[in-house]
């Protein structure tokens, strides 16, 4: 079997990126942005940082922001109609995967008019033809949407999100620069931050994980590990180390998929409104204690990934309880709550059917079972 590494045609980093974005819309001739982003970061002024570039360099655009933190079927059948209103030729994405994921929709359906119904695109969805060029700017250290070919839709009418995986999806362009960042607050810095750590464990103990991607995901484990607690603190030193880390997991976890950590949060997200971050920071240690017994020794190496130390020394029963604590350890350290006060025992058979079709189940390092997954819900309450 052939393993495949898919990744941007181009990506920038560090302080200041934003500044080629500009450059590289003058290299491809394109005529008019499409800008993505959510009112927030409109009203707080972060998306003017790189609309201001494009009045100074002289470059068309329109602003699009109907999206909200979890976005719907609906912004994505807005944004469509928008798009084709605006005569822009690209998209510029800017914000977390809230802005990505809808970006990504637009350009793929833009590109493939056949799959116009967003439920279309469940799934690995047979699209022709590439999206509308994408240029990602993210403004939060988690998602990595920037660098995937995974974007998450939720829809409203069923209570659900759901997971597409296309090739044809993937920003031409990132943009990684951690000013972007800055002006996230310590929850979201927090949440976003623990879903990166959640892509690279659960992305370096897929089932389809392999070297090139144990590469990406134990040095994101590391980068994260030592950053996410500087960067909650508003350190440059932690901003930057959290905004390369989650880039490095989006480059493994794209190309090998996830776990039950996340079809779980994309369920406790679409039930109850959960941030992501939030929802997979409480679900992942659990979680990795379910799939202890299947990951051979890769925990030891987890926990030597987040500075634990004397694991040589440790037996295996040991070393994997110290992998766990140290996740366990980290997320209370920047806020993260353990248990779910809106969880209820009536809603666990729905949520634990609706994580069991999710698309990232399959990947999990141990099968699991709807009696299993309502069990790993139940830890919550």
């Amino acid at each position: 079997m052939a393993n495949r590494i898919m990744l941007n045609q181009t990506s920038y980093h560090g302080a200041g990126a934003i500044a080629e974005i500009a450059n590289e819309a003058k290299a491809h001739a394109f005529q008019k942005a499409f800008v993505c982003s959510d009112p927030d970061l409109i009203k707080f002024g972060v998306t003017a940082k790189v609309t201001e570039l494009l009045e100074k360099e002289g470059l068309a655009y329109e602003i699009y922001s109907d999206i909200k933190a979890n976005p719907t079927i609906d912004n994505v059948k807005n944004g469509v109609a928008a798009f084709k209103a605006s005569g822009a030729d690209y998209i510029i994405a800017i914000g977390g995967g809230s802005s990505m994921d809808t970006s990504k929709a637009i350009g793929i359906i833009i590109a493939n008019p056949e799959f116009e119904d967003v439920r279309s695109l469940e799934g690995v969805a047979p699209t022709k033809k590439p999206c509308i060029p994408i240029i990602a700017v993210p403004t939060t250290a988690g998602t990595a949407a920037e660098v995937t070919i995974n974007y998450v839709i939720t829809d409203v009418e069923r209570k659900r999100k759901f997971v597409c995986v296309d090739p044809h999806d993937m920003p031409i362009i990132a943009v990684v620069d951690p000013e972007m960042m800055a002006s996230m607050p310590k929850g979201l810095t927090a949440s976003t931050g623990m879903d990166a750590l959640t892509h690279a464990i659960e992305g370096y103990t897929t089932k389809a994980a392999w070297e090139m991607t144990d590469m990406f995901h134990l040095k994101a484990i590391e980068i994260i590990s030592r950053s996410l607690r500087g960067a909650v603190a508003n350190t440059k030193e932690g901003r930057e180390g959290m905004a390369l880390g989650q880039y490095i997991a989006g480059m493994g976890f794209s190309n090998v998929g996830l776990g039950i950590a996340h079809s779980m949060a994309h369920t406790l997200g679409a039930v109850y409104d959960t941030p992501h971050g939030v929802a997979c920071a409480m679900m992942l240690p659990i979680v990795m204690e379910y799939n202890a017994d299947c990951t051979g020794e890769k925990y030891r190496e987890i926990a030597r990934a987040m500075g634990v130390e004397g694991v040589d020394q440790m037996d295996q029963e040991t070393y994997r309880k110290a992998a766990v604590d140290a996740v366990r350890r980290l997320s209370e350290d920047v806020g993260i709550p353990a248990k779910l006060e809106a969880l209820k025992e009536e809603d666990l058979p729905f949520l634990a059917e609706s994580a069991h079709a999710d698309a990232c189940a399959p990947g999990n390092p141990k099968d699991a079972s709807i009696e299993d997954l309502t069990a790993l819900f139940r830890k919550l309450m």
